[in-house]
C-alpha cells in the first residue's frame, strides 16, 4: 500500500481529483482539515487542552463546542494564540493519520492510502508519505474557481494567496505534478498514469 500526500493551493481542485479517486480505485483519503474538526470536538484530548490553553478567552460553548467565529477572532489577532493552537492540533492530527495509515496497512484492503493537507509540506508528512502529490492550477484560474464558486473578493482572495506556499516551493517539495488547467478529461488521464504506476510499483 502506497501513502500518498496531495497538496495544492486553495481552489486548484483538490476535490474533483480525491472524488476521482475514491470512485476508480482501492484507496483511502483523508483530509486533515476534517480530522482536525473531529479531534476538536467536545470530550477529545484535543478539546480539553485547547479548553485549558484558551481559558481565558471566551470560544466554547456550555457544552465545550468551539465557537468558531469567536475562536478565529483570537486567533487571528494573537499570533502567540494562533502557534498554541497549531502546536495542539496539528500534532494530534498528525498522530491520527498516522494511526490510520498503520490500520489500513494491517486491512490490507486498498492499493494507496491519500492524505490531503494544505499544510502538507508545512507539517512534513513526507516523513510518513511515499509520494506527495502537488495539484497545480494557476493563480488566475483558482481565482476566478474561488469568485465563481465561492464568491470571494478579489481582496479576499489575495489575502488567502499570500499565506500559502508559492507555486516554485510547491514544486520544489513535491515529487509529482498533476497540471489542473485544463479540462476534467486532461486531469483525470494524468491521475489514472499515475495510479497506474502506483499499482504496477506495487508494495
Amino acid at each position: 500500500m502506497k501513502v500518498i500526500g496531495i497538496t495544492g493551493g486553495v481552489g486548484a481542485g483538490k476535490s474533483f481529483i480525491l472524488e476521482h479517486l475514491e470512485e476508480n480505485f482501492s484507496v483511502e483519503i483523508v483530509l486533515t482539515d476534517d480530522l482536525a474538526k473531529e479531534l476538536m470536538m467536545p470530550g477529545t484530548e484535543c478539546n480539553r487542552a485547547l479548553q485549558d490553553a484558551f481559558s481565558s478567552y471566551d470560544v466554547f460553548d456550555s457544552e465545550g463546542n468551539i465557537v468558531r467565529e469567536k475562536m478565529a477572532s483570537v486567533i487571528f489577532s494573537n499570533q502567540d494564540m494562533l502557534t498554541t493552537m497549531n502546536s495542539i492540533v496539528h500534532p494530534a492530527v498528525k498522530a491520527e493519520v498516522i494511526r490510520k495509515i498503520a490500520k489500513a496497512r494491517a486491512d490490507k484492503k486498498i492499493s494507496a492510502f491519500f492524505v490531503e493537507s494544505a499544510l502538507l509540506i508545512d507539517d512534513h508528512y513526507d516523513e510518513i508519505c511515499d509520494e506527495l502529490w502537488y495539484i497545480f492550477t494557476s493563480e488566475e484560474n483558482r481565482r476566478a474557481r474561488l469568485k465563481a464558486t465561492r464568491g470571494y473578493s478579489d481582496e479576499k482572495v489575495d489575502a488567502i494567496f499570500a499565506s500559502q506556499l508559492s507555486e516554485d516551493e510547491f514544486r520544489a517539495n513535491t515529487d509529482v505534478v498533476i497540471d489542473n488547467n485544463k479540462d476534467k478529461p486532461d486531469v483525470v488521464k494524468q491521475i489514472d498514469q499515475e495510479m497506474i504506476r502506483l499499482l504496477k510499483e506495487g508494495n
